[in-house]
């Protein structure tokens, strides 16, 4: 905005906030004979933007599940062994692949370490320190993305990518989701933020942290960004310059640091790479999902966002087109780039997972947000009088209907995952509980305590959900016939030592199995269908005592539109609960009860 319009402003705070908005659009951009001036849009400033994603980054690190089992394994866990020296070790940490990143963890257990010392807090809030810390992080680099949306699009576009920011599922299930692919997405927020702002350094250095501390596949974004800056701009010094400054402050500590922890020279990125991609079988053996499985996806993440994404690209250039609208410092293939780039490659994979979307989250948020507003911008052209200033001035109510309907069916969604499947996260926390009331625990203090799973063995929520390192999680045989993680070794070289059973090619080990007469307690699902391998535990009265039972949907015998979404008073009766159990044996009290 001129220096004159900001001394103008000044006695107004809604006018104020306005200030740092994108300089004002031509009025020869849509074609209209009203003289849109000085004015633009209201939009928050970054402080207010920062206390409304910081409100729903902190539900969201306090309430959302860890749903996902690699984010258990594969990094709650060796965080744990990093602290406490007790964690399950996955196949992917043996020194005989190493393939995931010991540096990457000390990231995010450094200042959980610091905490836990200077604090003396207790496991479960080391934990949950770190999801609120993950939800900071992920606030200041949306403010930034958000800054650099209003910049480059305009305002209205910015206060719409912000609206969608807070209210999408998608970003509530992934801004504190302890995952490469979540660093990843934090990562973009920077890199696109960094491009539209012109701060190619701060871009550089987003991609290199992303692709070599997080997730190497998460390079691919940076591919529209590299273009710009060495084809479009021709600055192939300050390319050059940067990389090499991303190598050396990325690429050398981490190798460094799993180099230690391995015991040999180790570049986990690069290794993941050729696991994934020149491998014969690649991750396909840990399933392969149809063609709509991240469609449904995203459309459950972020539903009519996501679908406004997907055709942001030929519907805006279209809409350009009869407005005779010309792009402003990007063109509008080229900052889109990178959410089409992505979708060509995860979207052709048949190994599909819902994280593997993380790291372009942003952009549905974003790209959807550039279709309404020309939706806007084409109602105002065809239906708006010519006394409007600005196209947003008499098209505001179809954004605002718009952000509601979305916002609703996200809170919806929200609400759902939490209401039918947090049972585990509740589950393991009353464990706590269990063992400091004498009356239900009575076993000795110092003896070891067997807590098995069966079937739920991936819903396991990490090692800092256990009272103490004299509680265990065991493994019971069930149906399941993967290979399952197995506790890290003892003593200073535990990382270095190749794994005995361990395996690249998810078989079966059957090492990592106790007999169910060594379980303390027991953590299982009662279905009403039951095998050979996966009784109703919960049934033999001989043997359990069910102390404590949480609900969990059944998905098989619940509607598929209201299982998917929480609608008061209405859902309750389309979606049907099970037990979710803790189980004590009854062993314990019958041999205790028989000696002198």
């Amino acid at each position: 905005m001129p220096s004159t319009a900001r001394q103008r402003n000044k006695g107004s705070k809604t006018e104020r906030e306005s200030e740092a908005a994108p300089p004002p659009v031509k009025s020869s951009e849509l074609r209209r004979p009203a003289e849109l001036g000085d004015f633009q849009p209201w939009t928050p400033t970054a402080y207010t933007a920062f206390k409304a994603l910081m409100s729903a980054r902190l539900c969201a690190a306090i309430w959302s599940n860890i749903s996902d089992c690699d984010e258990t394994f594969n990094y709650w866990e060796p965080t744990h062994f990093l602290l406490y020296g007790t964690g399950f070790q996955t196949w992917e940490y043996s020194p005989a692949y190493a393939i995931r990143s010991y540096a990457y963890l000390w990231i995010h257990a450094l200042p959980i370490k610091l905490y836990a010392t200077a604090l003396s807090a207790n496991k479960l809030l080391v934990l949950y320190f770190l999801r609120c810390i993950l939800g900071f992080v992920c606030t200041l680099c949306e403010v930034y993305f958000y800054r650099g949306v209003c910049r480059h699009f305009g305002s209205n576009t910015g206060r719409l990518t912000l609206a969608f920011l807070i209210f999408s599922t998608g970003m509530f299930i992934s801004c504190s989701a302890y995952l490469p692919s979540s660093f990843a997405m934090y990562m973009t927020l920077l890199a696109m933020a960094g491009w539209m702002y012109q701060h190619y350094q701060v871009s550089i250095l987003a991609i290199a942290a992303s692709a070599i501390l997080g997730w190497p596949f998460a390079g691919a974004i940076g591919i529209p960004i590299a273009f710009d800056i060495v084809f479009r701009r021709q600055k192939i010094g300050l390319f050059l310059k940067w990389c090499c400054i991303s190598l050396l402050l990325f690429l050398v500590p981490s190798v460094l640091i799993d180099s230690h922890y391995y015991g040999k020279l180790v570049v986990a990125s690069l290794n993941i790479v050729l696991y994934n991609v020149f491998s014969q079988h690649g991750p396909d053996i840990y399933g392969v999902e149809p063609w709509t499985f991240y469609f449904i996806n995203g459309f459950l993440d972020f539903n009519f966002v996501f679908l406004m994404a997907l055709i942001t690209l030929p519907f805006c250039l279209l809409v350009k087109h009869i407005l005779k609208q010309s792009d402003r410092v990007l063109p509008l293939w080229l900052s889109t780039a990178p959410m089409y780039i992505w979708i060509l490659i995860f979207f052709t994979r048949p190994h599909k997972e819902e994280r593997f979307l993380f790291p372009i989250y942003p952009m549905f948020c974003v790209c959807g947000a550039v279709t309404l507003d020309h939706i806007q911008k084409l109602y105002s052209y065809l239906f708006t009088s010519r006394r409007a200033r600005h196209y947003t001035e008499l098209s505001n109510w179809l954004s605002a209907v718009v952000i509601i309907l979305i916002s609703l069916i996200s809170v919806s969604r929200t609400v759902a995952l939490y209401q039918y499947y947090h049972a585990p996260m509740d589950m393991y926390v009353d464990i706590t509980r269990v063992s400091e009331d004498p009356s239900i625990h009575t076993l000795p203090a110092d003896k070891d305590i067997n807590v098995c799973v069966g079937k739920e063995w991936y819903r396991f929520t990490s090692s800092f959900f256990l009272p103490s390192e004299k509680w265990h999680l065991q493994f019971i045989q069930s149906e399941f016939k993967g290979q399952l993680p197995k506790p890290y070794a003892s003593g200073p070289d535990a990382t270095r030592i190749i794994p005995k059973n361990m395996n690249d090619m998810n078989r079966e080990e059957p090492d990592r199995y106790v007999n169910i007469s060594k379980c303390h307690y027991l953590i299982d699902l009662d279905l009403p269908r039951e095998t050979k391998l996966e009784p109703r535990y919960s049934q033999q009265k001989n043997n359990w005592k069910v102390l404590t039972t949480t609900q969990f949907l059944d998905p098989s015998r619940s509607h598929k539109l209201f299982r998917a979404f929480f609608v008061p008073f209405v859902s309750s009766r389309y979606v049907t609960f099970v037990d979710y159990n803790l189980l004590q044996t009854k062993r314990t009290k019958k041999s205790s009860q028989r000696k002198p």
